[in-house]
């Protein structure tokens, strides 16, 4: 019987080429099944079409709110891909996704390359692929946001930095093209997330200068031209952002956003000391397996210029992320890559026997994780047809755990990787699709398909913006444009008196229908979308308003009189043929079957027509009816 020779296939190029595929298998599910996400994904998918509406792609707007908090660098990604793929009036999140998809598959290429040079050809990939296929990773893969592209230019720069370090301990002359990577990544994470890239680049350099008592190994990286380039690739629309706001968006970006962050929990997203290592088994998924082993390498290994170079990776920025009051779970996604890296390399050697137990342990729990919040959202929000999807999740999780941890405990510990990445990777897929399921969680796109059924979509030519009270996420901005009202009770009676469609939370139900009294106008109630604001953790139900409709006047006559055959428009056309008048005419409803017939009465400072020389004949009779 033949052995499937694997090393054969990730030989070279291939091995961050397989592990780029890897990726992009585990992250599209997500980009095509996720429905736009509130909050931070909504905005910047917003500001990007704004961006393209307006021709603007310096200054960074949500409405018409100042959205200073990000460098430009995502936007102009996103820009790029939807004028490629898609259009801004398509309002289709997933052209927004594509740079996400693009930047996880060139982590997971760069953690492979990396891994390749360090520990191998099969060390590489399965770095690159246990990368890729992590949930935390393979998730924001899929998500219009900054994280995916900074753990991409990250990785890239640590590849190239390690590069430009092994040669030098090597006593060789470090390559060019590694230098160019190093900081080409660096320029690149901080036009995306501003100095979030260099909390992890810097104290990685400096703690293994200190850890080597050399710092000469850093006067190779190429100074001279490198920080040049980073300032090309950062200068041009810093200078254009400080000119086009005064220096608002500096102001705002560091005291209004990131200061905050490092004094406390920012946003009710504090958290202790710890949180991250809570997260890690869950966020690494299905290489949890693997986490023990890792570890035990760093420590055992740690005497190696490789190993020790990932572990000044890992352990100063994750304690940085600790130690910093506001978390939340995607902020370590930039180390991901150095834990990769340390679990190919303990692949190349035995694992220990206490590594193999906890390892198996770990993804046990990983795996039930998973499960119990997809148990738990199909209760809670799910309906029939998520629970194909359900199944489909919870069965592969526990494949994917429990086969791993069995071939782990068997001491075939690269099976168990390659197979619990498998199953992962359906298994997260499975997730995508359950989380598309569970509707309650969907308001936006349900209350834009009430109002396309009811043919009251801006989109659809009518008159003026959707008003909404209470729901005031971004995914609806999003969905339904830029000028969508975002309002109280008294707004949206306003809005409904001007002939807008209107919707409003229940909450706002009573003020509502008092201000729509006091204006004298009533809404034609059209659908009713009940959900669940994850955003806020409301539940909410909003009605949906039809402005009342403008019943056009009609002439209404029973037999012509010697005046009305006598009587023509300046263009010879009868008037009794006449059924629609112009928009001076004073609007009058047509009468009812069992009521006198009416003539259209000139709007103010219209002239009548020109009446003719007495007759003798009964004039018609003016009978307007009372205003609906």
């Amino acid at each position: 019987m033949m052995r499937l020779d694997f090393d054969r296939y990730i030989a070279g190029w291939r091995g961050p080429l397989l592990a780029a595929f890897v990726a992009l298998f585990a992250g599209l599910p997500v980009l095509m099944l996720l429905p736009p996400l509130d909050r931070d994904e909504s905005r910047y998918a917003q500001a990007t079409s704004q961006m393209l509406q307006s021709g603007d792609y310096v200054d960074i707007r949500f409405q018409d709110e100042p959205r200073w908090k990000k460098p430009v660098g995502i936007y102009w990604m996103q820009a790029a891909a939807v004028s490629v793929t898609s259009g801004v009036e398509a309002r289709d999140i997933s052209a927004y996704r594509i740079p996400s998809l693009l930047a996880a598959m060139l982590a997971a290429a760069a953690c492979a390359w990396a891994g390749t040079a360090m520990f191998g050809n099969r060390a590489g990939f399965l770095a690159g692929a246990m990368l890729g296929a992590s949930f935390l990773l393979s998730t924001e893969a899929g998500i219009a946001k900054t994280d995916a592209m900074l753990c991409a230019a990250v990785t890239l720069s640590m590849a190239g930095l390690a590069r430009v370090y092994l040669a030098r301990r090597a006593g060789e002359v470090p390559l060019r093209p590694h230098k160019l990577m190093f900081w080409f990544g660096l320029g690149l994470s901080i036009l995306v997330k501003g100095p979030i890239g260099l909390i992890v680049v810097v104290p990685a350099m400096l703690s293994l200068s200190i850890w080597d008592r050399d710092f000469k190994w850093l006067r190779s990286l190429g100074w001279g031209w490198g920080l040049p380039l980073v300032a090309l690739i950062v200068g041009p629309w810093a200078i254009a952002i400080t000119i086009a706001t005064d220096g608002g968006f500096w102001r705002e970006a560091i005291v209004g956003d990131l200061a905050p962050k490092i004094a406390g929990g920012h946003e009710s997203h504090g958290a202790w000391p710890g949180y991250f290592l809570l997260l890690a088994p869950v966020l690494l998924f299905p290489a949890t397996l693997m986490l023990p082993a890792a570890m035990s390498t760093g420590w055992h290994r740690r005497a190696e210029p490789a190993v020790r170079f990932l572990i000044c990776w890992l352990v100063p920025a994750w304690l940085i992320f600790e130690l910093t009051p506001t978390k939340l779970a995607h902020y370590t996604l930039p180390t991901f890559g150095a834990i990769a890296l340390l679990a190919a390399a303990a692949l190349t050697r035995p694992i220990g026997t206490i590594s193999r137990v906890t390892g198996a342990a770990l993804a046990v729990f990983a795996g039930l994780i998973v499960v119990l919040i997809t148990v738990y959202g199909l209760t809670e929000f799910g309906r029939s047809t998520a629970q194909t999807w359900a199944t489909l999740t919870i069965v592969f999780a526990a494949l994917a755990a429990l086969i791993g941890a069995f071939l782990l405990m068997h001491r075939a510990a690269v099976t168990a990787v390659l197979v619990s990445i498998t199953l992962g990777v359906v298994a997260h897929a499975g997730l995508a699709g359950t989380i598309r399921q569970l509707k309650p969680l969907a308001i936006a796109p349900q209350l834009v398909a009430v109002l396309g059924d009811a043919n009251l979509l801006p989109s659809q030519g009518r008159n003026g913006p959707v008003a909404i009270t209470g729901f005031h996420e971004p995914s609806f901005v999003f969905l339904t444009g830029k000028d969508t009202e975002l309002t109280d009770a008294a707004g949206a009676a306003a809005a409904l008196a001007e002939g807008r469609p209107v919707i409003v939370e229940a909450r706002d139900a009573d003020a509502f229908r008092a201000a729509s009294a006091r204006l004298g106008v009533t809404g034609r109630e059209v659908g009713v979308v009940r959900g669940h604001n994850y955003s806020q953790g409301d539940d909410v139900t909003l009605t949906v308003y039809a402005p009342p409709e403008l019943v056009r006047p009609t002439l209404r006559r029973s037999a012509p009189t010697t005046l009305e055959v006598e009587t023509t428009t300046e263009d010879g056309v009868d008037p009794a043929l006449i059924t629609e008048d112009p928009p001076e005419t004073a609007l009058t409803p047509a009468p009812g079957p069992d009521e006198p017939p009416v003539v259209i009465v000139p709007a103010p400072g219209q002239a009548p027509a020109p009446m003719p020389s007495p007759v003798p004949a009964t004039p018609p009779v003016v009978a307007p009816e009372p205003a609906r």
